[in-house]
């Protein structure tokens, strides 16, 4: 089993990874984003010991040779080992938490408006789900004529945060995606 923690990864859903919340070990895990910071970019794959060892091998007919784009950068390598020190020195979890309180309180108007389907929240992830948006780019348009950069895709507008966001930042964005809607 492949977990895909590359957006999920580092507390974004409330927990360190999606998988400890699914109570799931899984064989292999895909990391990246969070690990910089979103600063530069790296990538990881993590494999338990068994699907490593089926890999492993001097022999270039058994081994998985695997070079991508930006292995081993040294600065990006860098920059993950400040933003993994930060995230061990700083209440991220906590953090994580108090988005996800502010998103269910300032989304929740958003729910019973015309042509809204579902309002969810998931860590620091904040969605509104529509029935349909038949306009994405007139709707990311109106976005930024309200001074913020939101890109809703599919039937969700959704919100992602930094974590250090600040109080006021982020009751704007939730303040405008209820705008927004509501004008709908």
């Amino acid at each position: 089993m492949i977990f895909d923690e590359i957006f999920t990864g580092f507390g974004r859903t409330g927990s360190l990874f999606a998988c400890e919340a699914a109570g799931v070990v899984p064989d292999i895990v895909t990391l990246s984003k969070a690990l910089t910071g979103g600063t530069l970019p790296l990538a990881a794959t993590i494999a338990g010991k068994k699907v490593f060892d089926a890999f492993w091998s001097d022999d270039p007919m058994h081994a998985l040779m695997h070079g991508p784009t930006f292995m081993a950068n040294a600065l990006a390598c860098a920059a993950a080992n400040a933003s993994l020190d930060l995230f061990e020195r700083e209440p991220r979890l906590r953090q994580v938490a108090n988005i996800a309180s502010a998103l269910e309180r300032r989304l929740a108007p958003c729910r019973g408006l015309p042509g809204v389907k579902d309002v969810r929240v998931k860590g620091a992830i904040g969605v509104v789900e529509l029935d349909r948006i038949d306009d994405l780019d007139g709707l990311r348009a109106r976005f930024v004529q309200e001074g913020v950069f939101i890109r809703p895709f599919g039937t969700v507008i959704y919100l992602t945060p930094a974590f250090t966001i600040g109080t006021e930042e982020l009751a704007r964005l939730t303040g405008v995606v209820v705008k927004v809607v509501g004008d709908m």
